[in-house]
């Protein structure tokens, strides 16, 4: 097994190389604006260090979100390309899950909140059990303003960028800010030994920033409807 993996959901563009059993070779590069122009190189980088040609990778994990929308699409449609080119499967692991799993990875254990930024002063999250190493998400992800979340809920250990922008809220992060693409990579080959579904379907739980303009409308169209219908008054004058 070779697991190429890759994430662009928070501010790092992040890639491994994962055997099935452990992580072969990882990068990140934290920019939050760069997803396009960094995501390549580091593929290509990234599999110089594992030693595996691109022949060899045989499935294909990515981040699904939740993230802004052009940083995580850049992820989805690079793993999606390389999948079709290859011929291989492509697996969907949400976002949070990987940050939450590196969390538990970490030595982490009891409940855990993940909250990544998801701008206009909202985070992403959700609430996390984690237990020997394992991880169980107790709910949905959504987007929320911090002060929105329930007390019990801000007052658990937090993972993800939410208690760097927001400490008044979020007052105790644990250092773990973005996702890495090593431990997306150990949950993708978890499922994938287990069977589990994978669906790669991002999670953008809000419309995007930046939205197709409607057509114009025809600000003409009345005013030439009038003039049509104005009558002639030099016709009139030359009737009379």
């Amino acid at each position: 097994m070779r697991i190429l993996a890759m994430d662009t959901a928070t501010s790092a563009i992040t890639v491994a190389v994962h055997d099935g059993g452990q992580v072969l070779a990882s990068r990140s590069t934290v920019d939050a604006r760069r997803h396009t122009e960094l995501l390549a190189p580091l593929l290509i980088g990234v599999m110089r260090a594992a030693g595996t040609a691109a022949e060899e990778v045989t499935h294909v994990a990515v981040g699904t979100g939740p993230g802004p929308f052009t940083g995580l699409r850049v992820g989805l449609v690079t793993a999606r390309t390389f999948a079709h080119a290859r011929g291989i499967s492509v697996h969907g692991v949400c976002s949070l899950d990987a940050l939450a799993g590196a969390a538990a990875t970490g030595g982490h254990e009891g409940e855990l909140l993940v909250a990544t930024d998801a701008r206009r002063k909202e985070v992403y999250w959700a609430r996390y059990r984690c237990t020997d190493g394992a991880i169980e998400r107790l709910g949905d992800p959504a987007v929320d303003k911090p002060a929105d979340l329930p007390d019990a809920v801000r007052a658990l250990p937090t993972a993800g960028r939410g208690p760097l922008l927001y400490p008044e809220l979020l007052p105790h992060g644990t250092g773990l800010l973005d996702v890495d693409a090593g431990a997306l990579a150990t949950l993708a080959a978890q499922r994938i030994t287990a069977g589990e579904a994978m669906p790669v379907e991002p999670l953008y739980l809000r419309r995007p920033d930046a939205m197709v303009p409607s057509a114009p409308k025809p600000a003409t169209a009345p005013r030439q409807q009038q003039q049509r219908r104005r009558p002639d008054r030099r016709a009139e004058q030359a009737q009379q």
